[in-house]
């Protein structure tokens, strides 16, 4: 009787292993964007700000090239690329910097690692770069970019996302949040300037400024038959203000809205870019994708934020880690978890419980003795960011 039920147990185990499918998630901060590649002497200094990728595209760019071997070796289902400027903007450039990307490199074997292909991508428009017509950092002049776009940035489209994916994106249900206004948040974190005690932004900006600083985005991807939610976004760093702490406040806000977001009782103020309203519905799968620009034990973040989905009861965190951070600062105990080269865990994959078990994690951060550091050394040889990916099983 034990040996038949032994082996009914094995049997058991053994079609529920079959029956899971493995999935590798990612998320990279890739630093695509023209700032990075005006110092370049391949890049021409006439050239418009918004053309400049495309520029480094045409030309062979090492440090694109580099990107795409760091993909390559990675090889993840599933991929946020944050920092790649979107000329999603234009419409007449729908799409062609990504395109050119996805074929001249990731398509192409780089240091003979195996090609990758990416069949479907969602590429939405951003907040950064367009023009307030406010003045939003203080200077005392309306409309200058780029301080004063609704997100940081020099043209429309400046450090934009890509979500690319191995499994089919249902385009039709995809949700995106560019347009929420931070001030229909309840609770929002209104920046307050101490030393007079007086709002920092006029009320017309206060009544303009959308939550999110690129945008928030809701992208449910088929695996296995069942949808997963990949929540992705950007949001601002928490730094380069004053003692209003405006960028603080609206990191720990743009991160926030998703703990709002993936539970039903919180999330009823929420509104899509389509004006449906609410959160996650229950009992979804999901999986929370950025460069957050936040740590609980590093950085100047309002950390309450970070800490609202690193504690969530719906929320596993992998703590994804590498020797190669660990070896960038030795003094810090918590460098083998930093995902930026100045040293801060900064970028998550955060699965929900629900739906997933966790195989393994790591940041892609090669030791100095690796032949592969190469790829990372600096921010001109790829970003100063590294991925992040999780290998998860799908239930």
């Amino acid at each position: 009787m034990i040996k038949i039920f032994t082996y009914m147990l094995t049997v058991l185990i053994t079609m529920n292993a079959a029956q899971a499918k493995t999935l590798t998630v990612a998320t990279f901060n890739v630093s695509m964007e023209y700032l990075n590649y005006t110092k370049n002497e391949q890049t021409s200094p006439t050239l418009p700000p918004a053309n400049v990728l495309m520029h480094a595209l045409k030309n062979n760019n090492q440090q694109i090239k580099n990107i795409a071997e760091i993909i390559q070796r990675v090889n993840p289902d599933i991929l946020l690329l944050n920092e790649f400027d979107n000329d999603n903007n234009t419409l007449a450039n729908q799409h062609n910097a990504l395109n050119i990307f996805m074929r001249n490199y990731l398509n192409k074997s780089q240091q003979g690692q195996p090609a990758v292909n990416y069949p479907y991508f969602y590429q939405g428009t951003v907040n950064t770069g367009i023009n307030s017509g406010l003045d939003l950092d203080g200077s005392g002049k309306k409309g200058e970019l780029p301080g004063d776009g609704l997100g940081y940035g020099h043209f429309p489209g400046h450090y934009g996302m890509v979500i690319l994916s191995k499994y089919p994106i249902h385009n039709k249900q995809v949700r995106s949040f560019q347009h929420f206004k931070w001030h229909d948040m309840p609770n929002a974190l209104k920046p307050i300037t101490p030393s007079n005690n007086k709002p920092w932004f006029s009320d017309d900006a206060w009544q303009t400024l959308p939550l999110s600083s690129k945008s928030h985005w809701d992208i449910p991807i088929e695996i296995n038959g069942n949808l997963i939610h990949i929540l992705a976004s950007h949001p601002t760093p928490p730094v380069f203000d004053g003692e209003e702490n405006r960028n603080g406040n609206r990191n720990h806000d743009e991160i926030r809205f998703w703990a709002d977001y993936i539970e039903p009782e919180k999330s009823a103020y929420i509104y899509d870019d389509n004006k449906e309203k609410g959160g996650l519905k229950p009992q979804q799968p999901f999986i929370i994708l950025g460069d957050l620009n936040a740590s609980i034990t590093d950085g100047d973040a309002v950390k309450k934020g970070i800490a609202s989905l690193l504690n969530h009861p719906k929320i596993q965190d992998p703590l994804p880690k590498s020797t190669g951070g660990k070896e960038h600062l030795l003094n810090n105990k918590n460098a083998q978890y930093h995902t930026a080269h100045w040293g801060m865990r900064a970028d998550y994959v955060l699965p929900s419980k629900l739906g997933f078990t966790i195989q393994s994690s790591g940041v892609f951060w090669p030791t100095k003795t690796d032949k592969s550091y190469t790829l990372i050394q600096s921010r001109s040889a790829s970003s100063d960011h590294r991925m992040v990916w999780v290998t998860l099983n799908v239930l």
